[in-house]
């Protein structure tokens, strides 16, 4: 399949598993094998729920502590995508949970933008001798971590303002992820009220681990499109709210699916969702930790929820009218 648009897929939780053996002999750790590197770098099939899909990302984390590191796995990341067929792509990440070697926020803003540049580069010398092949455009979305406490504010206006400086020079937006249900949503009014001040779009997790209220708190503070929203189908109005509003859901069916949202892709509501009209888009969220692509999310909505090709245009359509770029 191809021209396939991701829309909410996280680096970190991304790293291609050639990519991974590379970074983790950079860093000394040369006996670890590609069995152990998939088994340290996936979710486990008993997975409880979001928090300890979440913990799956301390190796992967670890990887990522360096400029070269962060450049690296921009670069490779895109170079994957493009091999699957996926035309746009908007990675995210959180800058503050790089920075543990000591670098700055911005530096590792930089070393993104420095692979994504990288990677248009080449891309562009190899359309050249070979015009058939795809092309893939892409831009990045910083994310601020959900926390409490002057450390956890500090971290995120370090965010905010790498994302305005870097604003249309290979960042496109912010979002807000991390542990929905233990740090809610409403909790980070202020920073958005900042965000808003300083007209940078911005995505929110939201109705994933917390409920309706979660997704109502996004829309009041602005934001453009919701990450998963799939509990938004609690609450009728909201639903209502969302199909006036047009706003998109970033939908992630085989995470929903390991976090226990869902207990299986036959239980997955994407009919219900479809009937009800929202503006929906499948993405991947994790292509490393959740073992999956954005053309095995098609394929196994096809299988389980009857998928048809119509729908799947249209859910294609959602995504380019949805995306930080405008894509013509």
């Amino acid at each position: 399949m191809e021209n396939l648009i991701d829309l909410h897929i996280h680096l970190d939780g991304s790293i291609p598993l050639r990519t991974a053996r590379r970074l983790a002999k950079l860093e000394g750790l040369n006996s670890i094998d590609d069995t152990e590197l998939r088994r340290r770098m996936t979710v486990p099939p008993d997975c409880p729920d979001l928090n300890a899909y979440l913990a799956a990302f301390a190796f992967p984390l670890k990887l990522l502590q360096t400029p070269e590191a962060v450049e690296i796995t921009t670069y490779d990341l895109l170079t994957e995508l493009r091999s699957e067929g996926v035309i746009y792509a908007e990675p995210r990440f959180a800058p503050s949970s790089l920075t543990t070697s000591g670098i700055s926020q911005e530096e590792v803003v930089e070393a993104a933008i420095a692979g994504l540049q990288r990677f248009i580069r080449d891309q562009s010398e190899d359309i050249k001798v070979h015009p058939e092949h795809p092309t893939l455009r892409a831009g990045l979305i910083l994310c601020m971590m959900r926390g409490r406490g002057e450390e956890a504010f500090r971290a995120s206006m370090d965010t905010i303002h790498a994302a305005k400086k870097y604003l249309g020079r290979g960042v496109l937006a912010m979002d807000l992820a991390g542990a929905e249900a233990l740090f809610p949503t409403r909790e980070f009014a202020p920073l958005f009220r900042i965000i808003r001040g300083l007209d940078i779009p911005f995505t929110i997790h939201a109705g994933e681990a917390d409920g309706p209220d979660s997704i109502r708190d996004a829309i009041r503070f602005g934001a453009c499109r919701i990450g998963h929203g799939v509990r938004c189908l609690e609450d009728p109005e909201l639903v209502e709210l969302l199909c006036k509003k047009q706003i998109p859901l970033e939908l992630c069916p085989t995470s929903n699916i390991q976090t226990r949202i869902f207990p299986s892709f036959d239980a997955f509501p994407l009919r219900k969702l479809l009937s009800a009209g929202l503006k929906i888009t499948i993405n991947t969220d994790n292509m490393t930790v959740s073992d999956t692509t954005l053309n095995n999310e098609f394929a196994k909505l096809k299988e389980a929820c009857a998928l048809t090709s119509n729908e799947m245009h249209m859910l294609l359509t959602n995504a380019k009218e949805a995306a930080f770029t405008h894509l013509t």
